[in-house]
């Protein structure tokens, strides 16, 4: 590769199923050491988008190059650089990990001579070798997933792509699947995908936000804070109708989003975007507004914009459609 330490490059990619468009237009760089996590709603893209890099699944037209060997073009020395843990792991029941994983090894092309040391080191990255003799079946599903993630990274690969690696798990699992990636991202590049935007925010150094198969932003966690830093949000319920909001809010300034909810009391739920880090002096604005109009606030709460706020907001509200 030219230039730089990229080492995946998507170009241009698209994924057509019929009149379906799961991927658009989609174009970024992965650099070498880093953790990435593709963040977006369910049907977002992020599947898709992981299956082309590894090669489970064509494109309809674009790109993608992993350490200078294109993944259509270069298949077999593209995927000798890559890990791959599925959705779905696909572990077979009825075998113990070190029989799993020794197959696996083998069908990776691991000179048979190496696979002893090979299975040893894996289990142990993984934390694994205590249950190496056990039918899988009787493991426990976070000890399944461990299991997936070292057939990942048999044969030492420079990129492991995780693909909701906790998802179904229970939080002690959860906290201990996190753990174990931010030990392999120290020696190698990691991408995992997530709707669960604590989990990428705790793990990842980068983070990309798809939305509709599009990329909506690609920036550190510190970064996007930083960038939407100048807004933030009033939650308030008034006793008030709710087609009566948007003339009481008419002359409150920096308002630039609305949403009124009727409850069934009578009340109204109305969360505000402002394009201001001021919202105390908002508030104020609209205590004011509801007390003209001989309204009462129950309830007003308000703050900066969080990492949460951003990805609702590239996103739309989470909606999102996909084929897989």
């Amino acid at each position: 590769m030219e230039g730089g330490t990229a080492l995946i490059e998507v170009k241009h990619l698209t994924k057509r199923y019929g009149s379906h468009t799961a991927v658009s237009d989609l174009s970024f760089t992965v650099e070498k050491g880093q953790i990435y996590g593709f963040l977006g709603p369910n049907g977002a893209g992020k599947s898709t988008t992981m299956n082309i890099m590894t090669g489970c699944l064509a494109a309809t037209s674009g790109e993608v190059v992993i350490g200078g060997y294109d993944i259509f073009q270069d298949a077999a020395q593209a995927k000798k650089l890559i890990g791959y843990l599925p959705e779905q792991p696909p572990l077979y029941l009825d075998r113990t990990p070190k029989e799993y994983l020794r197959f696996v090894a083998r069908a990776k092309g691991i000179p048979e001579k190496s696979i002893a040391a090979e299975l040893d080191r894996v289990m142990t990255v993984t934390g694994t070798l205590d249950v190496a003799d056990r039918l899988m079946r009787n493991l426990s599903k976070g000890y399944r997933q461990r299991v997936g993630i070292a057939q990942a990274v048999l044969g030492d690969p420079e990129v492991i792509i995780l693909d909701e690696p906790t998802v179904g798990l229970d939080p002690r699992q959860i906290t201990e699947i996190r753990e174990l990636i931010r030990q392999l991202g120290k020696e190698r590049t990691v991408i995992l995908s997530s709707h669960i935007l604590s989990e990428v925010q705790q793990v990842c150094t980068t983070i990309l936000i798809l939305s509709k198969g599009k990329l909506a932003a690609c920036d550190t966690p510190e970064n996007l804070e930083r960038l939407f830093a100048g807004k933030s949000t009033v939650e308030l319920t008034a006793e008030a109708a709710e087609g009566e909001i948007p003339g009481i809010l008419s002359g409150v300034s920096h308002i630039v989003n609305r949403t009124a909810n009727a409850r069934q009391d009578g009340a109204c739920d109305v969360t505000l975007e402002l394009d201001t880090p001021a919202e105390k002096e908002v508030c104020r604005e609209i205590f004011f507004a509801f007390s003209k109009a001989g309204k009462a606030i129950l309830r007003m709460t308000a703050g900066k914009a969080s990492l949460e706020d951003i990805f609702m907001e590239l996103t739309d509200s989470g909606k999102g459609e996909e084929t897989k």
